[in-house]
């Protein structure tokens, strides 16, 4: 039987994830102890998305969560703490911000903690937090016209992978004289064990008790999984050994690995790890 092998929150977008036993399943993605999926973003002065993509060293930011604050660490810097309780909405500072396509009304984090965040990516940057009163819908073309919201994940707010997937990509990496990935690499929410490889890709729904998800798009990659989460450090590179097999036509040829998802039933439901799931393919 398919289990829930791992959950992975990551409060900050392209930052360190935290790993959880457990969590609860929202339409807006996984959300523990009233925090959210990528509810925080690195953005530069002009308001744009900051990503592992250009600054690697952001993988070695790692936050915590306290009882009243997201401690936030960093080689060399001393601990900084944010606090948790959400800004009032009607008078807190706020800034508008871009990532991808959309813009999105944010609050604005202190001038220490853009100082921080500065000096630990070494780029003059702020940190923000979505906005009560934003709302970021993802994209209908993939979900068939359903209706779902997001924070600052990519695009849609949960990434699914299975573990056989990342095993047969390692099998081809040693074949090719390198060494094995941890799954940190691709940054999944939820890790399903039990699962032919890319089965996730054929799927029709997982439940999860009673949350039920369903995956929508391949996520397309970019040079992120060839960035080591524990050095900050571009290398080794997998992508050219995924060039072999893992391009999809229905994405121009991009790279995908893992699957995109949506929450179609059991709305603030909670999962944890080693709970059954049941797995329904589209065909």
């Amino acid at each position: 039987m398919p289990t829930l092998s791992a959950i992975t929150l990551y409060p900050i977008k392209s930052c360190a994830g935290l790993s959880l036993a457990e969590a609860t399943v929202t339409t807006m993605g996984l959300m523990s102890e009233q925090i959210y999926d990528r509810e925080w973003m690195v953005v530069d002065l002009a308001g744009n998305c900051l990503t592992q993509r250009e600054y690697p060293r952001m993988a070695l930011i790692k936050p915590t969560l306290k009882a009243t604050t997201l401690e936030v660490q960093a080689p060399g810097m001393l601990r900084l703490e944010i606090p948790l309780g959400l800004p009032d909405p009607d008078s807190a500072p706020t800034v508008t911000t871009r990532i991808w396509d959309d813009t999105v009304l944010a609050y604005d984090c202190d001038e220490l903690t853009a100082t921080w965040f500065s000096k630990a990516i070494g780029v003059p940057c702020r940190l923000v937090r979505f906005h009560a009163k934003a709302q970021r819908a993802v994209s209908t073309k993939w979900t068939g016209g359903v209706q779902a919201t997001t924070m600052f994940s990519d695009g849609y707010p949960i990434l699914v992978i299975g573990t056989g997937s990342l095993d047969d990509l390692n099998q081809k990496l040693a074949a090719a004289g390198r060494g094995a990935l941890q799954m940190n690499r691709f940054r999944p929410n939820i890790v399903i064990d039990g699962v032919d490889a890319f089965e996730e890709d054929y799927a029709e729904s997982f439940a999860i008790g009673d949350v039920t998800l369903k995956p929508v798009k391949p996520c397309p990659r970019c040079p992120m999984p060839s960035i080591n989460q524990e050095t900050g450090e571009f290398g080794p590179d997998p992508m050219y050994v995924m060039q072999s097999y893992r391009a999809k036509p229905e994405l121009d040829g991009a790279l995908c690995f893992g699957m995109n998802a949506i929450l179609t039933g059991g709305d603030e439901q909670r999962v944890r790890v080693g709970q059954e799931i049941v797995v329904t393919l589209a065909f």
